[in-house]
C-alpha cells in the first residue's frame, strides 16, 4: 500500500520521530513522510510512534491508498526531496 504521514508532537520527541518515520518512509517536507508500505511495517511503525508519543498531546496521521497511481500530486514551489530512484 501506498501512505502519507505526517507527525505533530513535542519539540523534545521530534528527532525520535524523524528518525523512526525516516526508517519506513519516504521523507518529503518537515514532519511528512510517503511511500510504499506492507501492512505489517505499518503496524509497526505505529506501535514504535506510540511508544514515543504522548497520546494526550501527540498525533500520527496517516492516509492510506492501494497503489501510488491512485493519488494526484501536485507540487507548487521548490520539491525538499525528489523521490527518484536511478539504478
Amino acid at each position: 500500500m501506498y501512505v502519507i504521514a505526517m507527525y505533530d508532537v513535542g519539540q523534545k520527541r521530534v528527532g525520535k520521530m524523524l528518525k523512526l518515520c525516516r526508517k519506513y518512509l519516504n521523507w518529503i517536507q518537515n514532519s511528512v513522510f510517503e511511500g510504499e508500505i506492507t501492512e505489517v511495517k505499518l503496524l509497526e511503525l505505529k506501535h514504535k510512534a506510540l511508544l514515543i508519543m504522548d497520546e494526550e498531546t501527540d498525533s500520527l496521521i496517516i492516509f492510506k491508498t492501494r497503489q501510488e497511481k491512485w493519488l494526484d500530486k501536485e507540487i507548487v514551489g521548490h520539491e525538499r526531496q525528489n523521490l527518484d530512484t536511478f539504478l
